[in-house]
């Protein structure tokens, strides 16, 4: 059966099976950005996932016409978040961030500055330390 496939044939049965890996990640993509988009109410999201699933072709273009803009931003500050997320480990996990005694000078002016009381200061002050 194999020995039939001419190299035309089996570019052509490539070229499709691309597009439809690339149909099928869109289609995802477009479901975690409904999942995680936080300006819209439950209905809303709800009415979007019908609009993609019994019309999918239609769906996915009006959706990437109408949210495409905002779909970017979502995925901007989820990497922005996850980069400051792993920055803030990574300085934890070398020692290289704000060491102890400079936390504790910094609740020192808090205290000091009236924006916390004592027992705010006491209760940071031992998370700092233990």
């Amino acid at each position: 059966m194999f020995a039939e496939f001419q190299v035309g044939q089996v570019l052509w049965s490539m070229l499709w099976f691309t597009i439809l890996f690339l149909w099928i990640w869109l289609v995802i993509r477009i479901f975690f950005d409904i999942f995680r988009s936080r300006d819209m109410g439950g209905v809303a999201k709800f009415l979007w996932i019908m609009f993609v699933i019994f019309l999918p072709y239609l769906g996915v273009f009006v959706y990437l016409i109408a949210r495409g803009g905002s779909m970017a931003d979502r995925d901007l500050a989820q990497a922005q978040a996850n980069d400051t997320a792993m920055r803030a480990y990574v300085q934890d996990a070398a020692g290289t961030g704000p060491s102890a005694a400079t936390e504790l000078a910094q609740l020192d002016q808090l205290r000091s500055a009236g924006t916390i009381d004592e027992a705010e200061f006491q209760k940071m002050k031992a998370r700092i330390i233990g």
